[in-house]
């Protein structure tokens, strides 16, 4: 038996944000969680997410105005990526994509198999029990690369990008990094070597992307500001603006009690403020995913 802890769930009903999203807006890292009857969760987790299913989140990307989604198969799936496969199928492949779990002997069939079901990038992660940590990379990313693949990185910790800075800016294959870099408020700063390396890796190659994602998480001065996430995203998008997106990270896994998770109007609203320009919301929110998921643009 898992001793896995219970999540808490996502906001009970968001609000509509007071800024409209344009048109196309994407939400690049998300995650659904199913029956578990049908879609089982492996034994060996971080977490144990509550049912939280596919219509509940739609209602939400309704409300604050996404039309595109990226569902990155959970960790708690492991290398079983039925039930991103299903969404997708579900909403078809002009409005949903996915990032799977795999294994490094994946063969090159099952790859093809998962590519023509909507899957675009393969995530990694040092943070989750589920994937397999960065030591895959070597493996996986000459497998990936011909499909036009990405390998997604979840750290957990930053400094981790500054010690493999060398080894990622030779990947064959494209390369995204979650939520800011995986970056902590109080913590981290635009300074830090970990998050200059991910500047770096960024300006160095023309395939490497960062998700503006879950900083309310990384957070320590908290809401509604979040002051201490400001400069990261700033400083991202200063630094490439063509390849940033963003995400809900809906229903936000891996969160515990006493957490009480954000209302996805209030993330939505402060990220337009951060970022008033429409052109740059324009290219956040629907012309870079366009081009990193090759969603219709």
């Amino acid at each position: 038996m898992t001793t896995a802890p219970d999540c808490v769930g996502p906001h009970p009903n968001p609000r509509k944000p007071r800024h409209a999203l344009p048109p196309g807006s994407t939400d690049c890292h998300c995650h659904v969680f199913e029956d578990q009857e049908k879609y089982p969760l492996v034994e060996k987790r971080s977490y144990t997410p509550p049912l939280l299913p596919l219509a509940r989140y739609l209602d939400m990307c309704k409300t604050i105005g996404l039309e595109r989604t990226v569902q990155v198969n959970a960790s708690v799936y492991g290398l079983d990526n039925s039930l991103t496969l299903d969404i997708i199928a579900e909403l078809g492949q002009d409005r949903a994509r996915g990032v799977a779990g795999v294994s490094p002997d994946i063969t090159k069939k099952e790859l093809t198999r998962l590519n023509a079901g909507g899957m675009r990038g393969v995530r990694l992660s040092t943070h989750v029990k589920g994937y397999g940590g960065t030591e895959l990379i070597d493996a996986l990313a000459p497998k990936v690369a011909p499909l036009g693949w990405h390998i997604q990185l979840h750290v957990g910790n930053n400094t981790e990008i500054a010690d493999l800075e060398g080894e990622l800016m030779e990947v064959p294959a494209a390369l995204v990094f979650d939520h800011l870099g995986c970056v902590r408020g109080g913590r981290d700063t635009v300074d830090s070597p970990g998050f200059q390396a991910l500047l770096r890796i960024l300006q160095g190659r023309d395939d490497c992307w960062v998700k503006i994602s879950s900083w309310y998480h990384r957070s320590k001065s908290g809401p509604p500001e979040y002051a201490d996430m400001k400069p990261f995203a700033h400083a991202l998008v200063a630094a490439r603006p063509d390849r940033v997106v963003f995400g809900t990270n809906w229903p936000h896994p891996n969160h515990f009690p006493p957490e009480v998770n954000p209302d996805e109007g209030d993330l939505v609203d402060l990220f337009c403020e951060w970022f008033p320009d429409a052109a740059v919301r324009q290219r956040i929110f629907t012309d870079n995913p366009a081009e990193l998921y090759g969603f219709p643009k």
